[in-house]
């Protein structure tokens, strides 16, 4: 284990604390918490809950006897999917009863109207509701009367016809139903209800037949709803009703009462008295009938004789605070202010507390705390010490992992020379599997001069620690243990750029499509490093050999052994000359003097090794040394580009993008650095010549049957206007393919 920095330091010491903290309140309350029973809210022997229903009494299910009377007695039976559903009546099913607030929700089915274009009348559905003799009422604070629609008329009336409302909703245009927009007689009209209302007969009515709407609004609704579960928003205009399970409902609040009688005449009558033990009578919001309520320091089914009972305040000091010791008493609590103090324990203690246990046992654990702090100190600065030499500094704001020397030993099998991918100026690359099965690439430095390595390790750390991007490829981690410290890289599977262009049996680059994505990913990458990384970098090794290809081929810029970052007070810098020959810019190797441009050029020769499968310092047929760069420029400016190739092309559009290319390849050869492109222009040439070939290979894929009828001769004729050797004679492999399924 290495530790990164004294704020990781910091986070241990917190952590110390706060879990000895945490652990002793633990404690403390385990011992305090006594187990308690839950408190009934049924009669004995009778079933609690319908589905998730719960059915506190008065209400009861089952037998009558778990009711109070036979108008809370409710049925629970299974509905068309088999599932128990809580039903008041016969077609009301029940969503919630709240014996707290005296309340049950109910849902019910919408009433509509509904016309075709034509203005005549299609469905409708009248909504009639009794809550019979028993002691309910809907709730005229909960509930109110909504009607939706551009033409509808929606009325309202009890049984007795001792109640009657109205609502009228008009539009022309489309409303945009929102829960925002207040019903307001435009889509959507509302109308309260009075207290007491027993009965509902809701019913709807047009003016127009809907034919002046019947663009956006075919069907008119009215329903009664619970003000708290309503979302207009649910209702657009272009709504069609349902039926059955999928029909349209509203929940709906109604409220009951023990009984129709006031509290002195409930009492007077002590065998038909409905409050039970420790509670007392109360009244409705409705004003109608008697319900009860436990008393203050009392909590249950206030219903049940036993159902209220006394409340330990001591357990719950959020709502009853004590300041002090806390002793609970039937319908109340004491609070007694500590040994020292004195004042109200419920408002506030004054005074100084002798806390003599808490203060012994507190010392206790501050000399452990002290003990243990001094101890991984010392230990810490002897690790900072081994971490500073091996340049850990640089580390310090980075989220690397830390490898064990002994780890990346067994991953590579102790550096088995069959396991090693590669071998540069500093150092050897070795493929290595730890524990976690994920391949890495470990750089291992070579030489005895530590103090050199040291640099170069430090020197490579900086740069890669400064880069995330797709096409460079990843660190993962360090080892620090090392007389020299090791880099950890991802494991790039398909090997480098250079195996597959003079690899003859690599059939990756046969296609021109290939070798176009590889360069702009390559020259993306190289812009990264010059224009997006802060600070700007100079990679100043560019070639194949550090160009690698994951497992889909996708291009990764490795090796900074020779980069450098470049302050914002700088857009040269002279350093001593590295890279290799044959890519090296010719202004550098004069001069001494790196630059962005640098790059640009070696760039330009790994897009000519590309196009000719030839390495930089190659030999002609003859055998004759021969400078590979004056070689494609020659070739290119005497129109000879397509004899030097060691590829084909498939079409005449093909030839333009390597035409294209092959100029931006000269331009980055310029010898002179103020006349090349910038890594950016380059990169934005070679996007869009992709983003081209992908859609002229598209285009062409969509042209297949043109050339089944004939037509592909005008191609052909085309595309032989460029000079070219037998060998690179253009056949259209799409005709050869449709041929051989003819």
């Amino acid at each position: 284990m290495v530790c990164l920095s004294h704020t990781s330091w910091v986070v241990h010491k917190k952590m110390i604390l706060q879990m000895i903290m945490w652990v002793s309140w633990l404690m403390m309350l385990l011992l305090l918490w006594p187990v308690e029973a839950a408190r009934p809210d049924v009669k004995p022997d009778c079933q609690d809950k319908c589905g998730n229903v719960s059915v506190p009494y008065p209400f009861g299910i089952g037998e009558r006897s778990c009711a109070m009377n036979k108008h809370f007695f409710l049925n629970c039976s299974s509905n068309d999917e088999g599932h128990p559903e809580l039903w008041f009546g016969r077609n009301m099913p029940v969503h919630n009863i709240s014996q707290l607030e005296g309340t049950v929700t109910l849902g019910i089915d919408a009433a509509f109207k509904c016309y075709n274009k034509a203005g005549m009348q299609t469905e409708s559905f009248r909504q009639s509701m009794t809550l019979g003799s028993g002691p309910f009422m809907f709730s005229h604070l909960r509930n109110i009367f909504t009607a939706i629609g551009c033409d509808t008329f929606a009325q309202v009336t009890n049984y007795e016809l001792t109640y009657g409302a109205a609502c009228l909703s008009l539009c022309t245009e489309y409303v945009n139903m929102s829960d925002g927009n207040p019903c307001s007689g435009s889509g959507c009209c509302q109308s309260s209800i009075p207290k007491g209302l027993k009965s509902l007969d809701i019913s709807l009515f047009s003016f127009y037949n809907y034919t002046n709407v019947s663009d956006f609004n075919l069907c008119g609704f009215a329903f009664l709803v619970d003000k708290n579960s309503l979302k207009i928003s649910d209702w657009p205009l272009s709504r069609k009703p349902k039926y059955g399970k999928d029909a349209y409902r509203t929940d709906i609040v109604i409220e009951w009462a023990v009984k129709n009688e006031t509290c002195e005449q409930a009492k007077a009558n002590a065998s038909a008295y409905a409050c039970g033990a420790n509670a007392n009578c109360t009244y409705p919001e409705s004003g109608q009938g008697y319900r009860c309520l436990c008393n203050e320091g009392f909590e249950g089914n206030p219903y049940l004789q036993e159902g209220c009972q006394d409340v330990d305040e001591c357990k719950d000091p959020e709502r009853y605070p004590c300041h002090g010791r806390c002793k609970n008493t039937i319908g109340n609590y004491k609070c007694r202010c500590p040994l020292g103090m004195y004042g109200d324990g419920k408002k506030g203690c004054q005074g100084l507390g002798i806390i003599t246990l808490i203060a012994a046992i507190g010392a206790a654990i501050l000399l452990v705390i002290i003990c243990v702090l001094l101890y991984m100190m010392c230990k810490k600065r002897k690790k900072d010490r081994n971490f500073r030499e091996n340049g850990g500094m640089v580390l310090k704001h980075q989220r690397v992992r830390i490898f064990s020397e002994a780890e990346l030993e067994k991953a590579t099998k102790n550096y088995d020379d069959d396991q090693k991918l590669g071998e540069g100026g500093f150092g050897s690359v070795y493929r290595g599997v730890p524990a976690d099965d994920v391949q890495v690439a470990v750089k291992k430095f070579k030489g005895v001069d530590k103090a050199q390595m040291n640099e170069e390790f430090q020197k490579e750390m900086g740069v890669v620690s400064q880069v995330n991007h797709k096409n460079v490829v990843k660190l993962l981690g360090l080892c620090l243990e090392t007389k020299v410290p090791l880099l950890v890289y991802e494991f790039i599977s398909n090997g480098t750029l250079s195996k597959h262009i003079h690899d003859k049996t690599s059939q990756l680059l046969a296609s021109w499509s290939n070798r176009l994505r590889i360069a702009s990913e390559i020259a993306l990458a190289l812009n990264y490093l010059h224009s997006l990384a802060d600070p700007p970098i100079i990679h100043g090794d560019v070639k194949s050999v550090n160009i690698l290809l994951d497992n889909n081929y996708t291009a990764k810029v490795a090796d900074f052994g020779a980069s450098v970052l470049i302050s914002s007070d700088q857009t040269i810098i002279a350093t001593k000359i590295q890279g290799t020959l044959g890519y090296l810019d010719p202004e550098y190797l004069m001069t001494g003097i790196l630059t962005a441009r640098s790059d640009v050029f070696s760039f330009g020769v790994v897009l000519v090794e590309l196009l000719t499968g030839e390495k930089p310092n190659s030999s002609s047929s003859s055998g004759e040394k021969r400078n590979l760069i004056q070689h494609f420029i020659s070739a290119l400016e005497t129109d000879n580009l397509f004899r030097i190739l060691d590829f084909q092309a498939a079409d005449e559009g093909e030839m333009d993008e390597i035409e294209a290319v092959a100029e931006l390849a000269k331009g980055c050869l310029n010898s002179m650095g103020l006349n090349r492109p910038t890594m950016k222009e380059v990169s934005d040439e070679l996007a869009k010549l992709k983003d081209l070939h992908q859609k002229s290979w598209a285009q062409q894929n969509s042209d297949e049957t043109e050339y089944l009828l004939g037509e592909s001769s005008q191609s052909f004729g085309k595309i032989a206007r460029r000079p070219m050797t037998q060998s690179q004679t253009v056949i259209p492999l799409e005709i050869e393919n449709f041929s051989d399924s003819i």
